[in-house]
């Protein structure tokens, strides 16, 4: 590609689109990086260390639902509009987790918030899908994943410090101006990109059935791990109501006329081994993000500011390695052989995060979590250019919004039973006879164990992914009148 896009945007377009792209990701990619190092100093402040995982979790619930729900109305009323509804959504419901007394409330508004985050991490990747051919998109992906770099090494430091010197609550109202300036560069710079010809059709059985089916899923997994507050009978009845609602969801899309999740999709088998990798990487992922911050401070007894510090060269491999990856799949235009790579350098990671104990040194940890955020990097934008290259333009946003779907998915089955793992075993203090810090270790280590075998699961299915040569043009089945929606967005 020379000086002008696929769809006859110049290089100046292209640029300026980036950066509105950029900008709007940096906003939810700051969460991510900023939560992981506040969070142990927000459950001391509000008093809730059995619930740990829940405004993670909770938000990653949100946020899973509204990559599907928001893909497809970004297809109906534009990308723009969407990602500026998301932005602010972000922002509005940031001030209230700022404000929030009780764990609760902190719960329920960072669920709110996820609506948000699910919109901004998923619509720039499909708008670079749409304008840009798929030999070229892994390299934009890879700069998309670049706000994840400044992210990275900014949010862990800037987590530290702001809630060591201001308090926890800052680091959402600093949400506030990165949001402000996010609408305004986003307002000026992005055509209004959206496919012509869609018809203005909301499935309303299949929004309510996927939502319905994935909250009881998600509650029911979350309910296990404290079987002394929440009876069997309840769990089991939130399973039973998920698959039915499941059932239900099935038939919806099969006789809806625009379904959220088309079925067909699952027919492709480039579609149905990349979007279950994508639900095992993310688990992998997160086990890092979530817990080696925890262990900094709980057993190594390092401040958030610190631990914030000792995140960086995980969070930064992980971006670098993305951005190099999209190098390397644009100069092959090849991708299985990564596929496989990443799965054992994860696998290899988490086995050595399993080994940590009370004489891990810090060079040790940030050794282990540095492999993590390598492999983890390799898996950000392998599945996407993949999925992108074995449809057709116009199935773009779905298959894009399906592989942020699935990957958000491994987040929230895995966060939650790994929560119920380090319960069920600090819980375990009545029966073994071990300390706190001794209990603590045990069980990080237990679900550090849990994601190896999830790292070899992955390996082998990764053997089976069939892999097209990407080309350096769009497959579109109406090319014409795409160009034409184009030229009237802008």
């Amino acid at each position: 590609m020379n000086n002008k896009s696929h769809y006859n945007l110049a290089k100046h377009q292209i640029n300026m689109v980036m950066i509105g792209l950029m900008v709007g990701l940096l906003v939810a990619a700051f969460d991510y990086s900023i939560m992981a190092t506040a969070m142990p100093k927000v459950i001391k402040s509000l008093n809730g260390m059995e619930y740990y995982v829940w405004p993670f979790a909770s938000y990653m619930l949100s946020s899973t639902i509204a990559i599907i729900l928001f893909g497809k109305l970004s297809d109906i009323y534009g990308r723009k509009l969407v990602l500026i509804i998301g932005i602010s959504i972000f922002v509005i419901t940031s001030v209230m987790c700022g404000f929030a007394t009780n764990m609760l409330q902190l719960i329920i508004f960072r669920g709110l918030q996820g609506i948000g985050g699910g919109i901004l991490i998923s619509l720039p990747f499909m708008v670079v899908g749409e304008i840009i051919t798929p030999r070229e998109r892994a390299k934009y992906m890879g700069i998309l994943g670049s706000v994840f770099a400044i992210a990275d090494v900014l949010g862990p430091i800037l987590g530290g410090i702001i809630t060591d010197t201001f308090g926890w609550r800052w680091v959402f109202f600093i949400n506030i101006p990165l949001g402000i300036a996010a609408i305004t560069i986003i307002y000026y710079s992005l055509p209004n990109f959206k496919l012509p010809n869609i018809k203005k059709i909301i499935d309303a059985k299949g929004i309510i059935t996927f939502t319905v089916t994935l909250t009881t899923l998600f509650l029911a997994i979350t309910f296990t791990g404290d079987l002394n507050t929440y009876p069997l009978t309840l769990i089991a009845s939130l399973l039973l109501l998920s698959v039915f609602m499941f059932i239900l969801f099935v038939i919806a899309e099969k006789g809806a006329l625009e379904p959220i999740l088309p079925l067909y999709l699952f027919k492709n088998s480039i579609f149905s081994i990349s979007s279950l990798e994508s639900f095992l990487a993310s688990a992998l992922m997160f086990s890092g993000i979530i817990y080696i911050p925890l262990f900094a401070q709980g057993i190594l007894g390092m401040s958030a500011t610190n631990s914030g510090l000792i995140m960086i060269p995980m969070l930064l491999s992980l971006t670098l390695t993305s951005i190099i990856t999209g190098q390397i799949i644009s100069l092959t235009g090849k991708y299985k052989n990564l596929v496989i790579a990443e799965f054992i350098i994860t696998g290899t990671a988490v086995a050595l995060l399993s080994t940590m104990n009370a004489y891990t040194s810090y060079n040790i940890l940030i050794f282990y979590s540095t492999l993590l955020g390598i492999g983890s990097g390799m898996a950000y934008n392998i599945y996407n250019v993949a999925v992108q290259n074995a449809f057709t333009v116009h199935e773009i946003g779905i298959v894009t919004a399906s592989m942020r779907f699935f990957r958000n998915l491994g987040i929230i089955v895995f966060v939650p039973i790994f929560g119920y793992i380090m319960n069920f075993t600090l819980e375990s203090s009545s029966i073994i006879n071990l300390s706190k810090s001794q209990l603590l270790i045990h069980s990080i280590q237990n679900i550090f164990m849990i994601t190896i075998l999830l790292a070899i699961i992955g390996l082998i299915i990764a053997f089976f992914l069939k892999e097209i040569p990407l080309v350096d043009d769009i497959i579109t089945s109406n090319e014409d009148d795409y160009e034409m929606g184009i030229k009237k967005a802008e």
